[in-house]
């Protein structure tokens, strides 16, 4: 009887697990099934979510090249979409190489586009119907776009100043970071694709020029430097500019890098001296176009 007991007792126990697991398994097949038909929908939410998304960065990318478009026209209207000629690209210029009377000088401004100072050139150079480069810094374009449009639909011709301004050794991948990352901003703010670079601090050795060289830029340096940089009184900075400035001259100064108040206050007697003094303002897409345009000039001459 002991041994019959003893068998008994694990098979009960043994018919009780099982209905027990039948049940529960049972149980599980219904959560498991609507589980599944709602994961089903789930993920059809979520395809067409992705669709939806994928139609509204569609719409956000052709309103961005339309807007491109808009800037590009507005460029083209204005007169600044000037190609360097081929005998310019990948060579450094200090100045264009004029005769004594052909007086057409450049300003070009560096190191913004910065606020407040941007804008109050701007506007002196609309004044004095004077068109002129900017040189711009792409960390800064970046959070005054605004501005780095204006300065296109202006008129003026803008230029590649590096990402940053360092002025440390770069290699090529450094350089190149510094150059591309800053003229893809400048096309995509402006729609202005720019072939003109000027090196931080006018440095031709540090990597950057050499790249920029070698991309088919013109490396842009100066012929006349206003010394605006150190901050010199308004007075100094026009006595300045105007013992440097030459027939094809380039002039340096600055609408960024910190305060330009005196740059700012010297700008109209700096342009009305040198009108007074016959000369002329072009952007350096257009002195180097005239540069070649004259050498053509006495060449055919000489024939």
């Amino acid at each position: 009887m002991e041994n019959k007991k003893s068998l008994a007792l694990p098979q009960g126990i043994l018919i009780a697990l099982t209905a027990l697991c039948g049940s529960f398994v049972l149980g599980l097949m219904l959560p498991i099934k609507w589980d599944s038909t709602n994961a089903s929908s789930k993920q059809q939410i979520k395809v067409e979510d992705i669709t939806a998304k994928s139609g509204s960065f569609s719409q956000i990318k052709e309103f961005k090249g339309a807007m491109l478009t808009s800037w590009q026209d507005v460029a083209v209207s204005k007169g600044v979409f000037h190609t360097v000629p081929k005998s310019f690209q990948g060579k450094i210029i200090k100045q264009a190489k004029l005769a004594p009377n052909d007086k057409l000088i450049a300003l070009t401004f560096d190191d913004g586009p910065w606020p407040g100072y941007t804008a109050q050139i701007l506007e002196i150079l609309k004044k004095n119907d004077v068109k002129a480069t900017f040189f711009v810094v792409g960390q800064v374009l970046k959070n005054y776009p605004d501005l780095g449009k204006r300065i296109v639909a202006d008129g003026h011709t803008i230029g590649n100043h590096t990402w940053h301004h360092w002025y440390h050794f770069f290699n090529p991948q450094a350089a190149a970071l510094e150059i591309d990352r800053t003229s893809d901003l400048i096309y995509q703010t402006t729609g202005t694709k720019t072939t003109l670079f000027r090196p931080p601090g006018g440095m031709l050795h540090n990597g950057l020029s050499a790249y920029a060289k070698g991309k088919n830029y013109t490396v842009v340096m100066w012929s006349a430097d206003s010394m605006d940089y150190a901050r010199p009184s308004a007075p100094t900075l026009v006595s300045k500019v105007m013992k440097q400035a030459t027939p094809g001259g380039i002039v340096l100064l600055h609408d960024g890098g910190g305060p330009r108040k005196n740059t700012v206050a010297a700008l109209p007697t700096i342009i009305s001296n040198l009108k007074k003094e016959g000369y002329r303002f072009v952007t350096i897409p257009e002195l180097l176009e005239h540069e070649e345009k004259s050498q053509k000039t006495v060449t055919a001459q000489k024939k």
